[in-house]
């Protein structure tokens, strides 16, 4: 188990406060899955006649089993498979999923497939990216965080799972975030307040510029 101890700033260096810890974020994609109800067991989706109805879809079975479909509005990628499942991705947000199947639908439909029911919708990931403000020192972190991996000879942040809620980090010493494996909006909200409130409380977020934790490989969202 990891040990809960403040990390001690170095000469010149200053802890980070609550109010220089804005936690910031958006939502960069959405990925939901969908499931077709084609009435009979055993039936199949034609997704050579699809592809030839709609200039928007391409299908290459030799490369890949499914027929890739992209919307314009709501920007989305729609990946539709021959047993009526679907994935969904691009989505910023996941009230747009809805919209998006019903124009993937209509478009199944104009090419004479037989769709029984309404289909289920099921939203499997949220992915954001954020920003702490301010430097975070990914060594410290990995000795006081628990379930934290850092290993800069191969990956530039750390890797933290978040027990409760739900929720995976990616986390840059500049203070930039990722976070991946929430299903609503709320969940990454709630969770990336509890970083903040994370790093804040074991001493290892520094105002930026203070600290010199910048790492080159650090990804820039903006």
């Amino acid at each position: 188990m990891a040990k809960k101890r403040a990390a001690k700033p170095a000469a010149g260096e200053s802890p980070a406060t609550e109010a220089e810890i804005k936690a910031e974020w958006k939502v960069e994609n959405v990925v939901a899955t969908v499931v077709v109800d084609l009435g009979t067991a055993g039936e199949k989706v034609d997704l050579n006649q699809i592809a030839r109805k709609n200039s928007d879809c391409e299908y290459n079975p030799e490369r890949f089993p499914g027929l890739i479909m992209r919307l314009v509005d709501p920007k989305a990628t729609i990946l539709v498979f021959s047993t009526g499942k679907m994935v969904v991705t691009g989505l910023r947000a996941a009230d747009e999923a809805r919209a998006a199947v019903d124009r993937a639908i209509t478009k199944m439909k104009q090419a004479k497939i037989d769709i029984k029911a309404e289909p289920v919708i099921t939203i499997q990931n949220i992915v954001a990216s954020g920003d702490l403000h301010a430097s975070i020192d990914l060594n410290e972190a990995s000795v006081i965080m628990e379930n934290a991996m850092f290993e800069p000879e191969t990956f530039p942040g750390l890797i933290y799972r978040m027990a409760e809620p739900k929720a995976v980090f990616l986390i840059f010493s500049t203070g930039r975030i990722v976070c991946t494996g929430a299903k609503t909006k709320e969940i990454v909200g709630e969770a990336v307040e509890k970083l903040a409130e994370q790093v804040k409380a074991y001493g290892i977020a520094r105002v930026k510029g203070e600290g010199d934790f910048k790492n080159d490989d650090d990804p820039d969202f903006a």
